[in-house]
């Protein structure tokens, strides 16, 4: 499949002139995400509302080109990147808030809007949209509704899919449709919206949202506990949540990501420290009060350890920027860096500790793991250097390794990232081929041409 010019044109006649491009610069800017992963696109195109989205994929299918949706281009699984060429079709002109209703408790956006920025709307209503992954600052809504983005509030309030209505989507042959409903409960045919939700922009390209909101927790406050053994912290975790106490966040740093913060921060974290848990509570005053009281009780009682809870706002920020700033901590310890969010139990993460620690121990690279303790969301990185081909091939290994114990543990391989490119080759270890089977099925059905992001999730 290639783009001839006489095709461009065509695009261009669609969306614009001053949308539509195909210029070495903007090919580069739109050749990579968060993996750092490089496919450049044939061409660019900006369209502006669903008939210039359907009108592209008519196109599509009727010259054989192929079609990347694209956001923010913050993806960690390589679902947004033009692996087989043809044109990234970026969202970003979809970049409004159309509705906050504040009766019914829905908002309906564009996907194009940014997760943070969506926050904050809804917020200045006194609503809450409770999904928040670490890029809500710079990821888009479509990108997350893509993806199933989750974050540290998963805990309490769920992922991304639990607050997905209806939606307007075009289908790769150029439909435009709706699916889902604009009410709470909706049980009239096949829940598409939920199947479309996760899909990676493989079945759909998704053009307006509507959203469910939650009213807005009156105050929240924020605790760290530092402990000397994995196992204990677990503990922790489980006891907490075996008392019926479901806190908003209950994160958690190893050892190797403590000491990564701290040389990047000099934050003063116990460096010592095998384990810190930061957990968060939310509710009106009485009950973050109440919630927060119990908590302690856990930690200082079997489960005990070095306990600082937040007394100002600014205390929590703190906190929670020695949490945030792994990711950046990590890029000194090596040019190359994989990034897997596994999820296991929440009583078996000091085995899969144990096993990430053993690996590093027996490849000598930097490895780490962080994430969301409370649901068992744990996000693993080996660092290498990209150039050495031993190092590589050690990271890969451990990966690979890292796959099969979680798996063994009863987890999953993804739990917030997606599959994308960068999972692909290991789906048959957690999926059957009964199952995959199944799933292209749906795959051509709704894609018949295969036009629509080629090469991800299912090779």
């Amino acid at each position: 499949m290639g783009l001839s010019p006489k095709v461009f044109h065509q695009l261009c006649n669609i969306v614009g002139k001053e949308y539509c491009t195909r210029s070495a610069e903007d090919q580069v800017c739109y050749a990579y995400d968060a993996t750092r992963r490089f496919y450049p696109p044939e061409a660019v195109v900006f369209p502006k509302d669903a008939q210039d989205v359907s009108a592209i994929l008519q196109l599509a299918n009727t010259h054989g080109f192929y079609v990347t949706p694209r956001g923010a281009g913050s993806g960690m699984s390589g679902g947004s990147l033009p692996v087989a060429g043809g044109i990234a079709m970026v969202m970003t002109r979809f970049d409004r808030i159309l509705t906050i209703d504040t009766d019914n408790l829905v908002a309906v956006a564009q996907p194009g809007v940014v997760t943070g920025v969506f926050q904050r709307a809804v917020e200045s209503k006194g609503l809450f949209y409770p999904p928040d992954p670490s890029s809500a600052d710079f990821s888009t809504l479509g990108g997350n509704l893509a993806e199933c983005a989750g974050g540290v509030r998963a805990l309490k309030y769920g992922v991304t899919r639990d607050y997905v209505l209806g939606m307007e989507v075009v289908l790769p042959t150029g439909e435009i449709v709706r699916v889902g409903v604009q009410t709470t409960k909706g049980v009239v045919g096949y829940d598409l919206a939920r199947l479309i939700v996760g899909s990676e922009g493989t079945l759909g390209v998704i053009t307006e949202m509507t959203l469910r909101l939650l009213p807005l927790p009156e105050t929240s406050r924020t605790m760290l506990a530092v402990y000397d053994r994995m196992e204990t912290a677990a503990e922790a975790v489980a006891e907490i949540i075996r008392r019926g106490i479901i806190p908003r966040a209950i994160e958690y740093m190893d050892n190797t990501a403590i000491r990564c913060v701290e040389n990047l921060l000099d934050a003063g974290l116990p460096v010592d420290a095998e384990a810190i848990l930061l957990i968060e509570v939310d509710g009106n005053e009485s009950e973050t009060r109440l919630l927060l009281d119990r908590i302690v009780s856990v930690l200082e009682g079997e489960c005990r350890g070095r306990i600082q809870v937040a007394e100002t706002r600014e205390e929590a920020a703190r906190m929670w920027k020695a949490r945030k700033a792994i990711s950046p901590a990590l890029r000194r310890y090596g040019t190359g860096k994989l990034n897997e969010d596994i999820v296991v139990p929440r009583n078996r993460i000091p085995d899969m500790v144990a096993k990430i620690r053993s690996l590093a121990e027996k490849t000598g690279l930097t490895m780490l793991s962080f994430g969301h303790a409370g649901d068992g969301n744990i996000h693993f990185n080996v660092m290498f250097d990209k150039d050495d081909a031993r190092q590589t091939s050690l990271a890969l290994e451990a990966v690979d390794a890292v796959f099969d114990y979680t798996l063994a543990l009863g987890g999953t391989m993804s739990g917030e990232h997606g599959v994308g490119i960068a999972k692909a080759p290991y789906m048959k270890k957690e999926i059957s081929d009964d199952v995959l089977a199944l799933m292209k099925r749906i795959k051509r059905a709704f894609d018949p041409a295969g036009i629509l992001n080629p090469g991800k999730m299912l090779l």
